[in-house]
């Protein structure tokens, strides 16, 4: 269903029994009309829901919600939003991406919401700077495919998700806006002081975190206590 309650498939399929003439007009960069009978339209958001696209298909001007989950979409180019600057949501959720372009997403100055779950991902991309919410849960992502300062200058990162990958150790330089962080099964067998907290500041408070989740990790969570020194709650997960 979309925000207004339209049921996508219905809408979809009626919309393609229309005029052969319609339906046959070529793709160009001066109509959007074939991506708006394929998928939906509603001032300001594409709805591309369950529709078997193997491509991101070209999107109208102004477009500032993309919802393109579950369908077999394999590759993100970098043209595929190189003209969209009003993107400020796009969720790839349940698709089969293995690959994304350098710079893809790093130049949408205005997204604040990316989703690439229930992907075939082994490294992330450059994240746009504005973002809040990232969740690339249920990857093949390891942690030499997220480079040291992937999350450092993500200020306003609020919402982090890597839950059900292969990472092996927590993600390095994780900014301060963090509120909920979720590893939760993956292979992360150890942590540092410093991986949370400042070792060399016993003072410092980690004051936005209100939860991380690492049940499912190989890790013994009471062998390393110096490393949530800094946190309000303990993070879930084994601790014995």
């Amino acid at each position: 269903l979309t925000k207004d309650g339209t049921n996508v498939s219905l809408y979809t399929s009626l919309r393609l029994q229309g005029d052969d003439s319609e339906r046959n007009v070529p793709p160009t960069k001066d109509t959007n009309l074939p991506t708006c009978l394929l998928c939906v339209c509603l001032s300001g958001s594409v709805y591309c829901e369950e529709i078997d696209i193997e491509a991101v298909p070209p999107l109208p001007k102004e477009t500032a919600y993309l919802y393109a989950r579950f369908n077999k979409i394999k590759r993100i180019a970098v043209s595929d939003f190189a003209d969209i600057p009003t993107l400020r949501r796009i969720d790839f959720s349940g698709n089969r991406i293995e690959e994304i372009e350098d710079g893809a997403f790093s130049k949408l100055l205005l997204l604040e919401e990316l989703s690439l779950a229930e992907n075939r991902l082994l490294k992330l991309p450059v994240l746009p700077p504005k973002l809040t919410t990232f969740n690339a849960n249920q990857n093949r992502i390891k942690s030499r495919g997220i480079k040291a300062n992937a999350f450092k200058k993500l200020t306003n990162l609020a919402y982090l998700y890597l839950g059900h990958n292969a990472l092996e150790s927590v993600p390095l330089n994780l900014p301060e806006s963090l509120r909920i962080l979720h590893l939760q099964y993956n292979n992360i067998t150890t942590i540092t002081d410093d991986t949370f907290c400042k070792s060399n500041n016993t003072r410092y408070i980690r004051t936005h975190m209100d939860e991380i989740r690492m049940e499912g990790n190989p890790i013994v969570l009471a062998k390393h206590v110096n490393a949530f020194s800094c946190l309000r709650t303990l993070p879930v997960g084994a601790y014995y």
